[in-house]
């Protein structure tokens, strides 16, 4: 096989298309547009290059489409035709604050501006310039490539949530922006909402009032010793030490008025090895803590939203089959890594879809600047042929 063919041009307007159509996610930013208008536009691609596709329709104009390639079923050198996913998220975080016009792509030089331009509407343009280039190539794979272009991977995913529990697949790359780095490992994370009670009484008796605000200092004080002595003495490899912090506070009333009730949100980040129950465990040691250094202490905690970490062996097929594709399309060998962050490639993981995030790079996600390096585009691209082409067999 020669080498797959990437149209930069074409790829380049599909990058300034897609960064046009705004799609904030609403749940983020009341009244945001959401995926339904780009989800539109890649339905149209996709069935005009005459793949199989299907919309999901998740709710409240929230939008899935999938688009199948269909593989001819004809056994590989390792077997039999394996099926791989590729999968990106169509929504945006919003453009308060953005210092650049965030839906008229500037190019300049080798960079794209745009919001979405790298977060991660680059890898949603060469996840379509991979299928144009298959097909106008007359390629024909042995297994099926799966291309799901998600809603909500800025909230709560449940947009991957829906893949997981419908599409099965041996493998597969989530083409977030990577700079072109395999990343195999990344942390989870768990939402917390700890609520401490207080007596309501008026600001004149302070024998009656029990201030809740100043008792959720006991909870911090406890917290930030947890962080900075357990926390910090584990450590993942490839991403570091967990953490744990408090994201928002709210309490009181009125200010001549002892509050009766203070909620301080938490968010802790988790490492490979860590759970849910772990978790949850080292909360309620927080609260009985707090509780044991003074007696009028009373608290409640909800453990409410968690996702879990992700660790995928390098041994796996998948991501040998990427480290030998870059190989193929850079000449050189790949960096595989681990990432702070959380992403969907934890939900395919726990339905039994090894995932791995491979895709461009860039700058300024969820920032007032935001361009993708389009340079990394083109390549992130040819590997994600060879790659497909290497996995599904052709």
């Amino acid at each position: 096989m020669g080498e797959l063919r990437v149209d930069g041009h074409r790829l380049l307007e599909t990058l300034r298309d897609l960064i046009r159509i705004p799609s904030v996610n609403p749940s983020l930013v009341p009244g945001g547009e959401g995926e339904a208008a780009i989800a539109e536009y890649v339905e149209k691609r996709l069935a005009r290059l005459g793949l199989r596709v299907e919309r999901q329709d998740l709710g409240a104009g929230r939008v899935n489409v999938i688009g199948v390639m269909q593989g001819a079923g004809v056994k590989t050198g390792s077997g039999r035709p394996r099926t791989l996913m590729l999968n990106g998220h169509l929504d945006t975080v919003g453009v308060a604050g953005m210092e650049i016009d965030p839906y008229n792509p500037r190019v300049d030089g080798n960079r794209v501006y745009g919001r979405g331009s790298s977060d991660m509407k680059a890898g949603l343009a060469a996840m379509l310039e991979v299928v144009e280039a298959l097909v106008e190539s007359r390629t024909r794979l042995s297994g099926d490539l799966i291309l799901t272009f998600v809603a909500d991977e800025e909230y709560t995913s449940i947009g991957t949530e829906r893949i997981a529990q419908t599409f099965k697949a041996d493998a597969a790359i989530v083409c977030e922006f990577t700079g072109l780095e395999i990343v195999n490992v990344h942390k989870g994370f768990a939402w917390i909402r700890v609520d401490v009670r207080g007596k309501a009484a008026h600001g004149s008796m302070p024998d009656a009032g029990v201030d809740a605000i100043a008792k959720a200092g006991r909870f911090l004080v406890e917290m930030e010793r947890y962080e900075k002595g357990v926390l910090a003495a584990r450590s993942h490899p490839a991403v570091g030490s967990p953490s744990i912090h408090a994201s928002l506070i709210q309490g009181g009333t009125e200010l001549s008025t002892y509050p009766d009730h203070c909620r301080v949100e938490v968010e802790r980040r988790t490492i490979p090895g860590e759970s849910r129950e772990m978790v949850a465990a080292e909360v309620d040691t927080l609260l009985r803590a707090a509780a044991e250094a003074d007696p009028q202490f009373r608290a409640d905690a909800d453990l409410f939203f968690y996702r879990s970490p992700m660790e995928v062996p390098p041994d796996q097929p998948i991501v040998r089959c990427l480290e030998r594709a870059y190989q193929v399309v850079t000449g050189e060998r790949p960096a595989l890594g681990g990432m702070g962050g959380w992403c969907d490639t934890a939900l395919l993981s726990e339905a039994g879809i090894p995932a791995v995030l491979f895709g461009p790079g860039g700058f300024g996600a969820h920032a007032a600047v935001e361009w993708a390096d389009f340079d990394k585009v083109v390549t992130a691209a040819k590997v994600l042929g060879e790659a497909v082409r290497d996995f599904c067999g052709a």
